[in-house]
């Protein structure tokens, strides 16, 4: 019996306290998914009470909100107290302060504590892993009300490799429908016309993802989804060169990732700089454990340990299926600009 599925029987015989059998991976997990869906109702409270405290960081597409500010607070600290071995880099530069203990999550999602861990993470210790959070990944499109493009991100990195993440959308099942009725979450989104409100997709590397149905797009149809609020020249031409029958705009990496996993495009090309590790680190892991893959526009993995740069200098390349004739035809022009 692995130790992952020991852990897991004791706890099923003796309950709660004795979840120390279980690996520090599948608990980080674990609270990481409880975390974030605290951090999806933060996003939707800071909406619901109408001041968004927007303050532009290097420019007027580079914002920060209340939202991006309470939801780092909440993820940073929560997984902090309970991990305090961690790196935990986060996307905001935010001055220290106390940190309200309503903003504090100290739970932990009890059926991602059932799986067994992948045997080459089971002995990996808390100081060996690095955390890169987005508190709120897609902040312009928050500003301007295109909430299913939003997602919180935390992703988690072992020797520099992204090998597990989370994500959450909070406003998953919105629309700008009076008539639809939606609920905060107690556990799983459901579909139909009483929908939860919101979603969280979890994943880790050799043992799958989940909270999601996978889909792919039709055969020979190539729908490119690239970036909407930061577009130029480069990113055109790379997007051109694909031949695409159809290029969807819109914000946010970890939006664009689920695009792919759920069959809505077939390759996230992205070739600029401006992506930084913590729009990545999450959405590779999802991507990568079914199937995909995600690198930069030279076909390189990104790393993740916590001494590199933040930047993804040579922007993005992802797909579910059939990365090498997306990346063949990356032309060699927008390649010679992009230097890893």
């Amino acid at each position: 019996m692995k130790p992952c599925e020991l852990g897991g029987l004791l706890h099923w015989l003796k309950g709660p306290s004795m979840a120390c059998g279980h690996t520090v991976l599948m608990r980080l997990v674990a609270s990481a998914y409880a975390v974030a869906q605290k951090a999806g109702m933060i996003v939707r409270r800071v909406i619901a009470e109408g001041d968004l405290g927007i303050v532009e960081k290097t420019c007027a597409t580079d914002l920060q909100t209340k939202a991006d500010r309470l939801v780092q607070m909440s993820i940073c600290s929560s997984l902090a107290r309970k991990f305090p071995k961690l790196t935990i880099i986060g996307e905001e530069d935010l001055p220290p302060e106390e940190v309200d203990q309503e903003l504090i999550e100290d739970g932990q999602w009890e059926e991602i504590l059932k799986q067994p861990c992948p045997s080459q993470y089971s002995a990996i210790k808390e100081e060996d892993l690095v955390v890169w959070v987005d508190p709120l990944d897609g902040t312009k499109e928050y500003t301007e009300g295109l909430l299913d493009n939003v997602t919180v991100l935390i992703g988690i990195a072992y020797e520099g490799k992204a090998i597990a993440g989370v994500i959450n959308q909070p406003y998953y099942n919105y629309q700008n429908n009076e008539n639809q009725k939606l609920r905060e979450p107690k556990n799983e989104a459901k579909a139909g016309p009483d929908a939860v409100l919101g979603r969280t997709i979890w994943g880790v590397l050799g043992l799958g993802a989940f909270g999601f149905q996978l889909k792919e797009v039709p055969a020979g149809k190539h729908i490119i989804t690239t970036t909407r609020s930061h577009s130029n020249q480069l990113v055109m031409d790379c997007v051109t060169a694909m031949n695409p029958d159809d290029v969807l705009r819109v914000g946010g990496a970890g939006n664009k990732i689920i695009q792919l996993i759920e069959g809505k495009a077939s390759a996230y090309v992205f070739a600029s700089p401006g992506c930084k590790k913590w729009d990545t680190c999450a959405p590779e892991v999802i991507l990568h454990a079914v199937g995909g893959k995600l690198t930069d526009i030279h076909g390189n993995a990104l790393q993740y340990n916590k001494e590199v740069k933040h930047m993804n200098s040579a922007g993005v390349l992802a797909t579910l299926r059939n990365y090498d004739y997306y990346a063949s035809r990356v032309p060699q022009s927008v390649k010679n600009a992009l230097v890893p």
